[in-house]
């Protein structure tokens, strides 16, 4: 009983410095790891530029030759790459669940960017998936506690997540509309040397100018052709439009007031967004107090 305890109160702390911003320790750490992120993708987009170390001899009068920059930049990497590991090692300690953390989006996320620089000592060039990284950018609203952002990216969120089903059948749809519209495109378009050589291509030239990109690279050339490309364009402004208002209408259907505005995260099952005066989590029950 005597060991057990300490050992579960050291855990629940570790739980509130790691995974919640609402402690002044919580938020140094978040702030501090945010930081981290920062400057290793700062150092990854230094690294691609050709001939950094030239260049940054010339704005500092400095005399460093460029193997010296690599080997900088390398350690700085392992570095970071070393408080990362520890910080996911300690992520999956202190929750009670560990697969509730690993297969969850932040922890798929976590492990994404800590690998890269492992593998990049067997496979060359993974070291620029490092990049990945800056995914967990995602957690700054809950880091810095806006309360506004965390309500507001909360309302979105849910409004997608209700929203889903129709948007993957407008999406069915729009497929539908270019491989029919590509079809037609190639039968007007095919005998004649305007870049309609098959119908893949010309369900490529339809997505391409439903979404009003249009690369140009394809371009019918008969009347009739150019009245349905037109046609297609006009379309495509309308259709892009339609999955804003879908998820708009979700949106506007929530009770902004009950959006919840906290950093809690229970550390049995890793559910968050509860109420913000909820004392017990509302999937699996336990105390979110602690107490």
């Amino acid at each position: 009983m005597s060991t057990t305890k300490p050992k579960s109160m050291w855990r629940t702390k570790l739980h509130e410095i790691i995974y919640e911003a609402d402690t002044p320790t919580g938020k140094f750490f978040d702030v501090f790891l945010l930081i981290i992120i920062l400057l290793s993708i700062a150092l990854v987009m230094l690294e691609s530029v050709e001939m950094i170390g030239l260049k940054i001899n010339n704005l500092f009068d400095l005399n460093l030759s460029q193997s010296s920059y690599d080997k900088i930049f390398n350690i700085f990497e392992w570095i970071i790459t070393i408080f990362f590991t520890i910080e996911y090692s300690l992520r999956i300690i202190c929750v009670k669940k560990p697969s509730a953390y690993i297969f969850s989006f932040y922890g798929i996320v976590d492990l994404l960017s800590t690998i890269p620089k492992y593998l990049s000592l067997f496979i060359v060039g993974t070291n620029s998936l490092v990049a990945i990284r800056a995914l967990r950018l995602l957690r700054v609203f809950r880091i810095l506690k806006l309360t506004r952002f965390i309500g507001e990216s909360t309302n979105f969120l849910m409004a997608l997540k209700k929203s889903k089903i129709k948007i993957a059948v407008f999406l069915s749809f729009v497929i539908v509309l270019c491989i029919i519209l590509g079809t037609f495109m190639y039968l007007i378009e095919g005998d004649r040397d305007s870049g309609f050589t098959s119908i893949p291509k010309s369900v490529y030239w339809a997505i391409v100018t439903l979404t009003t990109v249009g690369y140009g690279d394809i371009a019918p050339i008969t009347s009739l052709g150019q009245f349905i490309a037109s046609m297609i364009m006009i379309l495509g402004y309308g259709i892009i439009a339609i999955p804003t208002g879908i998820v708009t209408a979700e949106m506007t259907k929530r009770d902004q007031k009950n959006t919840p505005k906290n950093t809690q995260n229970c550390d049995n099952c890793m559910e968050s967004y509860h109420a913000d005066n909820a004392k017990f989590c509302h999937k699996c029950g336990l105390s979110l107090k602690n107490e």
